[in-house]
């Protein structure tokens, strides 16, 4: 079965230093919640050349968001967004199918990873 979620995806000023990124990164994280959306994922894509200039930068600092909820939690993060002068673009969409797989967000707690199986450590002996 298929359920629809949240993706957004949103462009950060290149100039902005790494604490600050962080903090817009909780503070959207944070925004979804409190409308009653859950947070699937949250990845940090990394400063990115842009294809065209926007307000004179030609670069990005890129996010993903992916977040489930009714729609409610989308009106209050994007108005917040479009009042930021650091988030120079973003886009919301919401996407049919498979739900991605959860992932550890920095900063919350989490259960431990799973470890991925060990090599083979059968030896070989070469007959004389």
């Amino acid at each position: 079965m298929t359920q629809s979620y949240y993706e957004t995806m949103y462009i950060l000023r290149p100039d902005i230093p790494e604490e600050e990124v962080e903090t817009h990164v909780t503070k959207y994280r944070d925004l979804v919640t409190e409308s009653g959306g859950v947070v699937l994922d949250c990845q940090m894509r990394g400063k990115r050349r842009l294809a065209y200039s926007i307000a004179k930068h030609r670069e990005g600092i890129y996010v993903q968001l992916n977040h489930d909820g009714d729609g409610q939690q989308v009106a209050p993060m994007e108005r917040a967004m479009r009042l930021s002068e650091d988030v120079i673009r973003y886009l919301t969409i919401k996407q049919d199918g498979p739900m991605p797989a959860p992932r550890a967000i920095p900063g919350t707690p989490s259960e431990a990873a799973p470890m991925a199986p060990a090599a083979s450590t059968e030896e070989v002996t070469a007959a004389d």
